[in-house]
C-alpha cells in the first residue's frame, strides 16, 4: 500500500518529537550528573582542612610517642635479666684511647658484701630508702649552689647503660623520666650489680672485677674493706684518683666510707640488697 504524503508527514512529526524529548532527557542527566560532580569537587573551607590537618599530626605524634616509650620499656625490662654488655660511655672510651676496655661481668653472689657497702656509703647513703631520687641530697645541692652532686645510683645506672655523659638538658629529661620505672621494674639488687660491674674505675678499666685486679690483684670476691673502700673513693674521679697510690685525700676519704659501710649494715640502711 502506497503511503501518502500527509501520513509520512505525521509519522516524521512523532519521530522528530521522540528524537527531542530523548535527547531533552540525555541533557538533563548530563546536567544533573555535572551539577554532583562539581559539587563533589568543592573545596573544603580553609579552618576545616587546617582541623583536618592538625588531627592526623596529632595520631601521628601519638602513634609515635606509644612507639618510643614501648621501645623504652622493652629495653629496660630487657635488663632485668640480661646483662649490660659494654654500655655506649665504654664504646666511645675505646674510639678514644684506641684499644678495648677492660671489662668482665661477675655476679654480685661473687662481689665481696663490704664493696657493696662501700660503694652504697660513698655514693648513695640512702639507696634503700628512696625511689630513684634523694631529695634529701637534692636540696643539699641546691643550698650548696650546685657544688655538690645529688645523683643516685639508680641514676648513674640509667645515664650509663642507656643514655650518654656530658651536660644535656634533653639527657636530664630522659634521665628523670627513666629512673623512676628502673626502681619500679629492677630490684634494689640489681641496680646495685649492674652498677658495680659498669662503673669506671681508671682510664679503661670498666667493672669491680677488672678494678681489683687492676689495683690490688685479688677477685671482687677477695677484696678486704680497705681495698673495697680506696675502689669506691676513687669513683668520682676515677682517672685523676688511684686506688693503688692513694694521695692524702683518697686515704681521708677511704676512712670515712669504711666508718659509713659499717654504719648503714648496723642501722639496716643495706637491708634492700644485703641480709
Amino acid at each position: 500500500m502506497i503511503k501518502t504524503p500527509e501520513v509520512l508527514l505525521r509519522a516524521f512529526c512523532i519521530c522528530s518529537a521522540r528524537d527531542k524529548q530523548f535527547l531533552m532527557a540525555r541533557t538533563a542527566k548530563k546536567t544533573t550528573t555535572a551539577k554532583k560532580t562539581s559539587k563533589s569537587k568543592v573545596k573544603r573551607p580553609l579552618a576545616a582542612r587546617i582541623t583536618a590537618g592538625r588531627m592526623f599530626v596529632r595520631r601521628w605524634a601519638v602513634r609515635v610517642t606509644l612507639l618510643i616509650v614501648a621501645a623504652m620499656l622493652s629495653w629496660i625490662c630487657l635488663y632485668v635479666w640480661a646483662n649490660p654488655n659494654k654500655t655506649p660511655y665504654m664504646r666511645s672510651e675505646e674510639l678514644r684511647i684506641g684499644a678495648e676496655v677492660d671489662h668482665e661481668w661477675v655476679d654480685i653472689e661473687d662481689i665481696a658484701s663490704v664493696m657493696a657497702r662501700s660503694v652504697v656509703a660513698a655514693e648513695d647513703a640512702n639507696y634503700c630508702q628512696h625511689w630513684g631520687f634523694d631529695m634529701t641530697a637534692i636540696r643539699a645541692a641546691v643550698d650548696s649552689g650546685g657544688t655538690r652532686g645529688a645523683s643516685t645510683l639508680s641514676q648513674q645506672v640509667v645515664k650509663n647503660v642507656y643514655l650518654w655523659h656530658g651536660r644535656s638538658y634533653v639527657r636530664k629529661a630522659l634521665e628523670a623520666a627513666m629512673t623512676p620505672i628502673v626502681e619500679l621494674i629492677w630490684t634494689k639488687e640489681r641496680i646495685l650489680e649492674v652498677y658495680l660491674n659498669i662503673a669506671e674505675f681508671d682510664d679503661g678499666v670498666f667493672g669491680v672485677e677488672a678494678a681489683s685486679r687492676h689495683y690490688f690483684g685479688v677477685g671482687p670476691e677477695n677484696l678486704s674493706a680497705t681495698q673495697a673502700a680506696r675502689l669506691a673513693a676513687i669513683l668520682p674521679s676515677p682517672k685523676k684518683r688511684s686506688a693503688s697510690r692513694p694521695s692524702n685525700y683518697v686515704r681521708k676519704r677511704t676512712r670515712q666510707i669504711i666508718d659509713g659501710a659499717a654504719t648503714i649494715r648496723r642501722d639496716g640502711r643495706a637491708a634492700c640488697f644485703q641480709d
